[in-house]
């Protein structure tokens, strides 16, 4: 029961009973003006208004405010707690204006069935409420003497039917509202695709801020608890300025990242190798300095990189080094001073990326993952494998013969 009247004493119900009253004044205003239907049967001036509303209508539909002003009647009366399903913008095509036209018919035809409804139900209710022979939308009830004390009974049951017609109604206008004055299908999907586009630049710009951050408070951790432990004044020395010349590089990467956050089109987002920023963001070529940065933190580095001098397309270049970062920062973090191996290699049209460190068992129990937690990727591994996929190629990282292993594969041509 309380499901069967709740929208009967709803707030949203009689919002949408006003809307769909609204509707039918610009036909009645027609009748009122309109020649020719005086004496006129109620079938003679249907045929006769209902073409020239029609045509007004579309009329109206052309005027690019209109789907605007209904947009925001629909908003204000129908769903003010879906705003983003109607839109309230002016019509911007022929496709808008024709879904305007479709809305106003609509909105008037329905409108009028229930102001007819509205205005016949209670008449017919006093009728039956003040007399035992009633006529009843035009049908006579209570003739017989044995209905003449039950007809006064049938009032609240025209009354409900009259409450759901409006409940029904206004679902269906407001049905009719987000299909016609709500954002198109291709609409809908350039606003998806540019969420997503905007999604894309927010989790590129959170790797570029978790690698160079997240590698640079691991190395001056590492030195800080080294320069403590060793105590020697030469040894602290060269960590401070470790811990100096990282900090500095941090900052820089910070700065370069804020600024694409403050106007990412200028500079076309982090890798997409376009404008002054992308120009300055390190690059293979700064690969010996990331590696004196791990061997002053305690580790010893094997690098061997088989890459021609501007053999490499910008993009890859700055993604790559991105990527042996941050295998360098998880071996310096899940296995500090261990030698860790990195290769770098140009072979059959694409770039083979690989980086290794000793797995060392955690009190004993399972081996150490560089990354994440045992038998899952963490944030990091989950960055390189984006990147990789965004550059066309793949990553893989897990135990190999003793060693945590990270590889990564992209094609030398973009797009390939």
């Amino acid at each position: 029961m309380p499901r069967i009247l709740a929208p009967l004493l709803s707030a949203a119900t009689y919002a949408r009973w006003l809307h769909l009253v609204l509707g039918p004044v610009f036909a009645g205003v027609v009748l009122m003006v309109y020649p020719g239907i005086e004496g006129r049967t109620s079938g003679e001036v249907l045929v006769r208004a209902v073409p020239v509303d029609v045509a007004l209508l579309v009329l109206l539909a052309l005027v690019p405010a209109v789907r605007r002003a209904e947009g925001m009647q629909a908003r204000l009366m129908l769903a003010p707690d879906r705003e983003r399903d109607i839109a309230a913008e002016p019509a911007r095509g022929w496709a808008d204006r024709r879904r305007t036209a479709a809305w106003l018919i609509g909105r008037v035809a329905l409108g009028s069935v229930v102001v007819g409804a509205s205005m016949l139900v209670p008449a017919a209710v006093l009728d039956l409420v003040r007399g035992p022979d009633a006529v009843v939308l035009g049908l006579r009830i209570g003739g017989g003497d044995g209905l003449r004390g039950w007809t006064p009974l049938l009032a609240p049951v025209l009354l409900f039917g009259l409450g759901w017609l409006v409940v029904w109604a206004g679902r269906l206008q407001l049905a009719m509202a987000i299909r016609l004055l709500g954002p198109s299908p291709a609409q809908r999907l350039a606003a998806a695709e540019l969420r997503a586009e905007r999604l894309l630049e927010r989790n590129l710009l959170a790797r570029e801020l978790h690698d160079s951050i997240g590698h640079a408070l691991t190395v001056t951790v590492l030195q800080a608890g080294a320069a403590r432990a060793v105590g020697d004044p030469a040894f602290v020395a060269k960590a401070l300025e470790v811990i100096e010349e990282t900090g500095r590089l941090a900052m820089d990467d910070l700065e370069r990242t804020l600024a694409l956050l403050r106007d990412p089109g200028e500079s076309g987002g982090p890798g997409t190798g376009s404008g002054e920023d992308a120009r300055e963001r390190p690059g293979i070529e700064q690969l010996p300095a990331l590696f004196d940065t791990a061997r002053a933190a305690g580790s010893p580095v094997e690098a061997r990189v088989d890459v021609p001098s501007g053999g490499l397309p910008g993009v890859l270049s700055r993604e790559g080094y991105r990527i042996v970062q941050e295998g360098v920062t998880n071996a310096l973090k899940y296995a500090p001073g261990e030698p860790i191996s990195v290769r770098i290699a140009v072979r059959d049209g694409r770039l083979d990326l690989r980086c290794a460190t000793a797995l060392h068992p955690r009190g004993g129990g399972a081996p150490v993952r560089p990354g994440g937690s045992p038998g899952r990727g963490g944030k990091g591994l989950r960055g390189i494998r984006e990147r990789a996929v965004l550059l066309g190629g793949e990553a893989t990282a897990g135990p190999d013969s003793g060693e945590w292993v990270l590889a990564v594969r992209v094609p030398l041509r973009l797009g390939a």
